[in-house]
């Protein structure tokens, strides 16, 4: 093979983790050409409206694998926070790459941490797993909705429209913005979504030479992880429609999965954490969801 299309979103972020699988692709393999074709998502243009009542993350990947199917792209970079918990039929999560910071970040010019909030004050994010875990802990402050890139958040932060926004660590780390970064959340603050931090690389699964080529790249304490926490999320409907988190570490062979489900308003929050080998994440992440199942994620998730 001697040319390779990366189909990607054409937000500044997305455009640096495709040029940035694309680099790793050009350097492993001696005379391969990667391009990247820039796309506009659904997901990009419904900008007044939550994921969870637009049609969850599949909004950000449709076009992507069209283009794809019909061969105008052989592969595409996603961030795993943002991929559906279940592929559409004839693709394949061919790599995961070693994950670069998972926490979510406090953003703010007023204020250094949520406690420095008083009631009242405002929190802008898109996310249901975010505001469910910001209410419960703090449930004086507003969380309003907040859509856009990176560079538009932090636009609408700076123009006053909220006190404080959320944000992925890893987004502002590629980008360069980790200075904006007030605060890094720890996960017993705020448990991140699953896959948070981790890039993916999706292809067709019978492009047997693109898989191969991709398998490379992938780095597997970072792969058992994220498909223990993808199992969780599968397991309990798998969109962002759910206040859902999952989050593992790989440790000598094993991997400590916790998991979250939250009401929307943080009164109600389920937690489970479990310890599995590394060799079978999906039973790990199974046997988690069965936990919080047990103790009413149906429930809560009106599943």
């Amino acid at each position: 093979m001697k040319k390779l299309v990366i189909a990607t979103r054409r937000s500044r972020l997305a455009l640096w983790q495709a040029e940035h699988i694309a680099a790793r692709l050009r350097q492993s393999h001696h005379g391969l050409q990667v391009e990247l074709l820039p796309m506009s998502t659904r997901g990009d243009e419904l900008l007044d409206q939550r994921l969870d009542q637009a049609g969850g993350k599949g909004l950000f990947v449709k076009e992507l694998e069209n283009a794809m199917a019909d061969g105008r792209a052989h592969l595409a970079v996603h961030s795993m926070k943002d991929v559906p918990a279940e592929l559409p039929p004839g693709f394949v999560l061919a790599a995961i790459t070693a994950r670069e910071d998972p926490r979510d970040a406090f953003v703010s010019s007023k204020y250094k941490t949520f406690k420095e909030m008083p009631e009242g004050a405002t929190v802008g994010t898109s996310s249901l797993r975010r505001q469910s875990q910001v209410v419960e802990r703090h449930p004086g402050l507003e969380v309003i909705l907040l859509r856009g890139n990176v560079e538009t958040r932090l636009a609408k932060l700076d123009r006053g429209e909220y006190d404080a926004i959320v944000l992925a660590a890893a987004g502002l780390a590629r980008l360069g913005l980790e200075a904006r970064i007030t605060a890094h959340l720890e996960a017993d603050e705020m448990l991140p979504a699953p896959g948070q931090g981790a890039l993916g690389s999706e292809c067709r699964s019978d492009d047997r030479e693109v898989v191969a080529l991709l398998m490379q790249l992938a780095d597997p304490a970072t792969s058992a992880c994220v498909r223990a926490e993808r199992a969780v999320s599968r397991a309990l409907g798998g969109s962002c429609t759910l206040p859902l988190a999952a989050f593992a570490e790989f440790h000598s062979g094993k991997i400590r999965l916790s998991a979250l489900v939250a009401s929307a308003d943080g009164k109600r929050v389920l937690r489970c954490e479990a310890q599995g080998h590394a060799v079978d994440p999906e039973a790990l992440g199974d046997r988690v969801a069965q936990d919080l199942r047990r103790q009413g994620a149906a429930e809560i998730l009106g599943l």
